[in-house]
C-alpha cells in the first residue's frame, strides 16, 4: 500500500478512538486530518504500513524530504541520528556487511531517543540475492533500470514506417506480380525474330532491392550508435567513492551504494546519491549542473541551518577549515578558531540537503545516503529523458508528400485505364470478326500491366535513399566540424531553425572565471583585447614583459600562498584546479600572464604561520607566512610576518594607507632580466587622489559586470597566537598591490557565431540561471541584448499567462533566473508559436529542455551524461560556434533532398504523361518506354542522382537566407516553376519526335524508339546539372568542381546510356545509332540547360504574390510591431 493509500484508511481509525487521540503513546503528534476537502496533508508525516517495508520511511517520503529541503522534518525526528535509525544505519560505522534480517521501525518510535531496534540473534537472510535484499527492494539499486536492448529488428520496423518506403513495397509487390504473370503468358520477339527472355519481372525485384538497401544502412547505421553510446556511458558513468560499511572506510563502486549508507565527499568529488549532511567542514559545492545556479552552495548541520532560516542572523560555523593540498584538511593551529557567517550575503540558503549530480568545490564531509538509482535527483532526470522523438518537419513533409504521389499516380493510373477499357470496348463493339474470350483476357491484362506502370513511374524510388545519403553524409562531415550528430534527423531540422535557447554558463562563456583587466598601482592598467585608440592599457599577454620583476615576483607569493585551490588528476590522467573559481582564476592568471613558478613550489618556499580562510562576513581571505631575511650589517636572519589579503575591492581599498610604487630607480638593474628571487617591492603613500583614481577603476570594473578583488599585504614583526585577522584590517596599515576584474569569458567567436545566425534569420536567446545583471552584460556583449529587446527573471516568466508569454516572446532575448522548468516553459511556447527550437547546455538541469526542442546541442566536454543523453547533437569542442556549422549543414542537407525532388519529380511526370498519352495512341496499349528502360532511368540514374546532388557541400550563401516556416511546402514555387518547365519541354520534344515523322524514321520503328529513349535520358542528364540550384540564380555551375562525385556520376551515366543503347539489344530493345542521331539526341538534352535558365527569369509572384521566405519575414515584423506589453510588468 502506498502512502496515499494510506490516507484515507488512517482517517477511519484514528476517528474511531473515542478519546480522539491516536493510538500511540508518543510526543509525536500526527498532521491534523480535516475533513474540510481544501485541507492539505504533509505526506512526510504520515507513517507508511507497507508490510515489506522494516524502515521508518518509504522512498516516496525521503525523495520529497531532499526535494522540499524540508528542515522542520529534521527537527521533529529529533535530527539526522534519528534519520539514520530509521534507516537501519549508524552515523559512526554506516552498514554491516552482514546484515540481518531487519525488525520494523515506525517513525513515531524514532521519537523516543533510547529506543533501539531488537532482533533475535541467528536470524540472518539468505545472501544469495546480495548482501541488502530487504534494502534493495524498499530503494532500489543505484543504477538507472537497463533499457530493452533494441535489437537489429527493431530498427528494421522502425525505418520500415517511411509511408515512402511503404508506398515503394505496394508498387514492388504489384510490379513483380504483373511482371511474372506477363514473363509467363507473353512470348516476346526481337527485330530479327528472335524469342526474347522475360525480365518484366526484374523491375518488381530492383525496387525491393533498393528498399532493402535503404532499410538495412539506416538500421545498421543506428545500431551501431546505440552500442557505442551505451558502451561510452558505462564507462564514464562507473567510478569508485568513499564508503563507510562496518566501521571501516572502503572504496566501492558507484552502483553498490546503498539508502543507509555513510558517504565522504572530497574536493572535485561527484555527488552520487541523494542525502543529508552529517558533519564536515567548509563544505561548499557546485549545483549548477542541478539547478542552473553559478555560485556555490554552503552545507552545514541541520541544526545549524535550521537556526539560520528561523532566526535569520549571523551563526557560528564549525572551524571553517581549507586544505592546502587534497591529503591534509584539518591544521587547527594554522586556521583562525572561530568564523561568522552572514545568512545576508547568501543568495542561495543554506542547506543540509546534496543533490546528486552536483560537484563539490571545497572542503569534506561525510553524508547518510537517503535516495539512490531512479529515486535520486539525477535518476529522474536522466528518466524523464526516456521518451520517444517526434517527427522532424522534413519527414513530415516527406510524409505528406508521399501520400500525395499515391494520390497522383492512382488518379493517373484511374484515367488512363478508364480511357483504354472505353476505347477496348468500342474497338470491340465495332468489329467486325468475332472476338474470342482470351483475345479479351489478353487485352484486359495488357491494360492492366500498361496501368501498373503507371503507378511504379509515378513513385520516386530514389527519394529515401536521397534522404538517407544526404543525411550520411552530412553526418560524416560534420563530425569533422565538431558536431556528433546522435540522432539523424535533427541534422536536417537543424537547417531550419528558427531560434536558438542557449546556455550561458559553458556555452557562450568558458566557464572558468578569468582575469580580464587589472590595475597594479595606480598607472599600470591592463586588459584582455584593448581598444587600439587606447594607447594607457598594456595588452594582458604583454603584461609578465612589461610589469617589473619584484613586483610580478610578489605577485605571484601572494596569489600562490593565499589560496586554497589544488591540482586534482581526473580518471583520464589529466590535471586541473579544483576549488572556488575566483581562487583558481587568480592562479590561472599567474600562471599564464604572469609566468608564475608551479603555485605548489612557491608554496613550499615558505613557512606558512596562520590562515584565515574566506569568510562572508568580513569578505576577504588572508594566509601569514614566516620570511627569513638576512641582514648583511649584523650577518644575522630575521624573521618577518607578512600577511597576504584578497578580497572585497572597496572595502580593503579604504583600510589601505600605502600603495606599490610603479616608478621606483630600484627596479632599473632588473631590466632584462628573466627570472630572480627578488620580492623587494617599494611603496609609498596613498593621496586622496590616489584613493579617488583607483575608486574610479573599481566603479569603471562593476560597469562591465567584473567581479572586483583587491590584493593587499602588511609586514609584521611578531604574529601572536591571539592575534585576529580582524584587529589588522581595522588598524588600516595595508599596501595595496593591485585591483583586478574578473568574469567568466567569452567564447572565442561567439560575437562573430551570433551575428552570424542573426544574419540567417535565427534568433538567439540567452537562459541562464545567474542574476539578471550578469547576463544582460554577457548577452550585450554577444550581441543577443540589444537596443528594443527584453530581458525577464524566470519568476516573472512563469507567473505569466501563456497569451501573455507568446505576446513578449518576439521581443523576449535573455531570461536570467530560469529553473529548467522555465527553460521547458519557453521551448514549448516557442514550438507553439511555429518555431523550429534548438537549445543548448551542459547540465542535468538542461534536460528536460534538451529533449523538449526540436533539436538540443550539449556540450562533448563539460556536458553531463544527462545533458548528452537528452541531446541530438554533441558539440565536441563545447563552442557556440559550431553551431554556424550545423546549420549550414542542416540547410545543405533540405537543399539536397529538394535538389533530388526537383530532379526525380520532373522525371516522374514527364515519363507519366508519355506513359499515358503513348499507351492511349498504340493499338496494343503498350508505352513508347519499355519496363526495363523505365527501370535504367527511374532507379539506376536516380540512384546515382541521389548521390551526386547529395554530396554537395554547403556554401556561405546558405547563411544568407531566413530559413523555412515549419508550414513552409516542401516544394515552392520556383521549384514547381522548373518542374512544370521542364516537363513540358521534354513532353513536347517526345510528342514531336514519336507523331510527326520528323526524323523519317517511320518505317523504323526500333530506331525511332530507341532515339526517343536516348533523348528522355540526356535530357534527365543535362537536367541533372540544372537541378544542382533550386532557385532563381542563374550560375548552375557554380562549385561543380568542388564535388568530384558529381561529376563521375555525371561521366557514368553517359557512359552508361551509351552501353546500353549500342550494346544493350535484346534486355533493353534499343539498337544502335548513328552519330547523327547521337548528337541530336545530346543536343535535344543540352537545350535543358538554357530553358531552365528562362524558366528561372520568370518572375515567381506571376504565380504567388508572396513567397515563404516573405512570408516568413511578413510574419515576423508583423508579430514585432505589435507586441504589447502586459500590465504592471517589470520588464528591463
Amino acid at each position: 500500500m502506498t502512502i496515499k493509500d494510506f490516507c484515507s484508511s488512517l482517517h477511519g481509525t484514528i476517528s474511531s478512538h473515542e478519546d480522539g487521540q491516536s493510538m500511540y503513546d508518543s510526543s509525536f503528534e500526527l498532521p491534523s486530518l480535516s475533513r474540510d476537502s481544501t485541507a492539505t496533508i504533509d505526506m512526510l508525516m504520515l507513517q507508511h504500513i507497507d508490510p515489506a517495508n522494516p524502515f521508518a520511511f518509504s522512498a516516496e517520503q525521503l525523495v520529497q524530504l531532499v526535494d522540499l529541503k524540508h528542515l522542520e522534518f529534521l527537527g521533529k525526528m529529533n535530527g539526522i541520528e534519528s534519520i539514520a535509525r530509521g534507516l537501519h544505519s549508524n552515523l559512526k560505522t554506516g552498514l554491516q556487511w552482514n546484515e540481518p534480517s531487519l525488525p520494523y521501525v515506525r517513525m513515531l518510535d524514532l521519537q523516543n531517543k533510547e529506543y533501539e531496534a531488537h532482533v533475535e540473534r541467528n536470524t540472518w537472510l539468505d545472501k544469495k540475492d546480495g548482501f541488502f535484499p530487504q534494502r534493495e527492494a524498499v530503494f532500489g539499486l543505484n543504477k538507472l533500470p537497463e533499457l530493452e536492448e533494441l535489437t537489429l529488428l527493431h530498427f528494421i520496423w522502425e525505418s520500415f514506417q517511411d509511408k515512402t518506403l511503404i508506398l515503394l513495397t505496394i508498387s514492388a509487390m504489384i510490379s513483380l506480380s504483373v511482371g511474372i504473370y506477363e514473363d509467363l503468358t507473353t512470348i516476346e520477339y526481337d527485330m530479327n525474330g528472335n524469342v526474347v527472355t522475360g525480365v518484366k519481372w526484374i523491375e518488381g525485384v530492383a525496387i525491393i532491392i533498393a528498399v532493402t538497401i535503404v532499410v538495412l544502412v539506416g538500421s545498421i547505421n543506428d545500431l551501431q550508435k546505440e552500442k557505442q553510446f551505451r558502451q561510452l556511458n558505462a564507462k564514464k558513468e562507473d567510478r569508485k567513492v568513499m564508503v563507510t560499511r562496518s566501521g571501516q572506510q572502503m572504496l566501492l563502486s558507484v552502483y553498490d551504494v546503498q539508502v543507509g549508507d555513510i558517504l565522504t565527499l572530497e574536493p572535485g568529488d561527484i555527488v552520487c546519491a541523494d542525502g543529508i549532511f552529517i558533519e564536515g567542514h567548509n563544505l561548499r559545492c557546485d549545483e549548477s549542473a542541478a539547478t542552473g545556479e553559478s555560485d556555490a552552495v554552503m552545507k552545514l548541520s541541520w541544526e545549524k541551518c535550521l537556526k539560520l532560516q528561523s532566526s535569520k542572523q549571523s551563526i557560528g560555523s564549525e572551524a571553517s577549515v581549507v586544505s592546502i593540498s587534497k591529503q591534509v584538511y584539518n591544521h587547527p593551529q594554522l586556521f583562525e578558531d572561530r568564523v561568522s557567517i552572514s545568512s545576508s550575503v547568501f543568495d542561495n540558503p543554506i542547506n543540509p540537503f546534496l543533490i546528486s549530480g552536483s560537484k563539490v568545490l571545497e572542503g569534506i564531509c561525510t553524508y547518510i545516503v537517503t535516495a539512490v538509482g531512479p529515486n535520486s535527483f539525477h535518476g529522474r532526470t536522466m528518466m524523464s529523458l526516456r521518451t520517444k522523438d517526434e517527427n522532424t518537419p522534413l519527414q513530415d513533409k516527406l510524409d505528406v508528400l508521399a501520400g500525395y504521389i499515391a494520390k497522383f499516380g492512382l488518379s493517373a493510373a484511374a484515367f488512363l485505364f478508364t480511357t483504354l477499357m472505353v476505347k477496348c470496348v468500342f474497338g470491340y463493339a465495332t468489329a467486325e470478326l468475332p472476338i474470342s474470350p482470351s483475345d479479351v483476357i489478353s487485352q484486359f491484362m495488357r491494360i492492366l500491366i500498361t496501368t501498373v506502370t503507371v503507378i511504379v513511374v509515378a513513385v520516386p524510388e530514389g527519394l529515401p535513399l536521397a534522404v538517407t545519403l544526404a543525411l550520411a553524409y552530412a553526418t560524416q562531415r560534420m563530425l569533422q566540424d565538431n558536431n556528433l550528430v546522435r540522432i539523424l534527423a535533427a541534422c536536417e531540422t537543424m537547417g531550419n531553425a528558427t531560434t536558438i535557447c542557449s546556455d550561458k554558463t559553458g556555452t557562450l562563456t568558458q566557464n572558468t572565471m578569468s582575469v580580464v583587466a587589472g590595475t597594479i598601482g595606480t598607472s599600470f592598467r591592463f586588459l584582455k583585447d584593448p581598444p587600439a585608440s587606447r594607447h594607457d592599457l598594456i595588452d594582458i599577454n604583454d603584461v609578465h614583459r612589461q610589469l617589473h620583476l619584484p613586483i610580478r615576483n610578489f605577485i605571484n607569493q601572494a596569489l600562490a600562498v593565499n589560496s586554497t585551490a589544488f591540482n586534482n588528476t581526473d580518471a583520464f590522467g589529466g590535471m586541473h584546479l579544483v576549488g572556488n573559481k575566483t581562487e583558481t582564476a587568480m592562479l590561472n592568471f599567474a600562471k599564464d600572464y604572469l609566468k608564475s613558478e608551479r603555485f605548489e613550489m612557491l608554496r613550499s618556499q615558505w613557512t606558512i604561520e596562520r590562515i584565515y580562510p574566506f569568510s562572508s562576513s568580513r569578505k576577504l581571505m588572508a594566509t601569514v607566512i614566516r620570511i627569513p631575511i638576512k641582514e648583511s650589517a649584523t650577518s644575522t636572519t630575521k624573521v618577518v610576518y607578512r600577511v597576504h589579503i584578497k578580497g572585497a575591492s572597496e572595502l580593503l581599498l579604504s583600510k589601505c594607507h600605502r600603495i606599490v610604487s610603479m616608478h621606483d630607480s630600484s627596479y632599473d638593474r632588473f631590466r632584462g632580466l628573466k627570472e630572480s628571487d627578488n620580492y623587494d617591492l617599494v611603496d609609498r603613500i596613498m593621496t586622496d587622489a590616489n584613493r579617488m583614481r583607483m575608486h574610479s577603476i573599481i566603479q569603471s570594473y562593476a560597469t562591465r559586470c567584473l567581479r572586483t578583488l583587491a590584493i593587499c599585504y602588511q609586514d609584521f614583526d611578531s604574529w601572536p597566537e591571539e592575534k585576529m585577522i580582524d584587529e589588522v584590517i581595522e588598524c588600516g596599515g595595508l599596501t595595496l598591490i593591485s585591483i583586478v576584474g574578473i568574469e567568466d569569458p567569452l567564447r572565442p567567436g561567439v560575437k562573430e557565431a551570433v551575428a552570424t545566425c542573426q544574419k540567417a534569420g535565427v534568433c538567439v536567446r540567452m537562459v541562464t540561471g545567474d542574476n539578471i545583471l550578469t547576463a544582460k552584460s554577457i548577452a550585450r556583449q554577444c550581441g543577443i541584448y540589444t537596443y528594443g529587446t527584453l530581458t525577464m527573471e524566470g519568476p516573472q516568466f512563469r507567473k505569466l499567462s501563456k497569451q501573455e508569454r507568446i505576446r513578449i516572446l518576439p521581443q523576449l532575448r535573455v531570461l536570467a533566473r530560469s529553473s529548467p522548468e522555465d527553460k521547458r516553459l519557453l521551448v514549448n511556447d516557442l514550438k507553439s508559436m511555429g518555431e523550429v527550437v534548438a537549445v543548448t547546455g551542459d547540465g542535468t538541469n538542461d534536460g528536460p529542455a534538451l529533449k523538449a526542442a526540436d533539436v538540443g546541442f550539449s556540450m562533448g566536454i563539460s556536458g553531463t551524461e544527462v545533458a548528452k543523453e537528452a541531446s541530438s547533437i554533441i558539440l565536441m569542442d563545447d563552442n557556440f560556434s559550431s553551431i554556424i556549422r550545423a546549420i549550414s549543414w542542416g540547410r545543405g542537407v533540405n537543399d539536397s533532398v529538394k535538389k533530388f525532388l526537383l530532379f526525380q519529380l520532373t522525371i516522374n511526370v514527364t515519363a507519366v504523361l508519355l506513359t499515358i498519352i503513348s499507351s492511349i495512341m498504340n493499338n496494343e496499349q503498350k508505352s513508347i518506354l519499355t519496363s526495363v528502360q523505365l527501370l535504367w532511368v527511374n532507379l539506376i540514374m536516380d540512384t546515382f542522382a541521389a548521390l551526386a546532388l547529395a554530396t554537395d557541400p554547403p556554401s556561405p550563401d546558405l547563411l544568407n537566407r531566413l530559413p523555412e516556416a515549419r508550414s513552409a511546402p516542401l516544394i515552392d514555387v520556383c521549384m514547381w516553376k522548373m518542374i512544370i518547365g521542364q516537363s513540358i519541354y521534354q513532353l513536347l520534344v517526345m510528342i514531336i519526335l514519336l507523331y510527326t515523322d520528323i526524323l523519317d524514321l517511320s518505317n523504323d520503328p526500333p530506331t525511332l524508339k530507341t532515339v526517343i529513349f536516348t533523348t528522355f535520358v540526356f535530357c534527365q542528364i543535362f537536367n541533372e546539372v540544372n537541378c544542382r540550384r533550386i532557385d532563381n540564380q542563374l550560375n548552375i555551375f557554380k562549385g561543380i568542381k568542388k564535388n568530384k562525385l558529381f561529376m563521375a556520376i555525371f561521366s557514368i551515366s553517359v557512359s552508361g546510356q551509351v552501353f546500353i543503347v549500342e550494346g544493350g539489344g535484346a534486355a533493353f530493345q534499343t539498337v544502335p545509332l548513328s552519330r547523327h542521331h547521337w548528337m541530336m539526341c545530346v543536343l535535344i538534352g543540352l537545350i535543358s540547360i538554357p530553358i531552365g535558365a528562362s524558366i528561372r527569369v520568370i518572375p515567381d509572384e506571376l504565380f504567388i504574390r508572396n513567397r515563404p521566405e516573405s512570408i516568413i519575414l511578413d510574419k515576423v515584423n508583423r508579430e514585432r510591431s505589435t507586441v504589447t506589453m502586459p500590465p504592471r510588468m517589470n520588464i528591463s
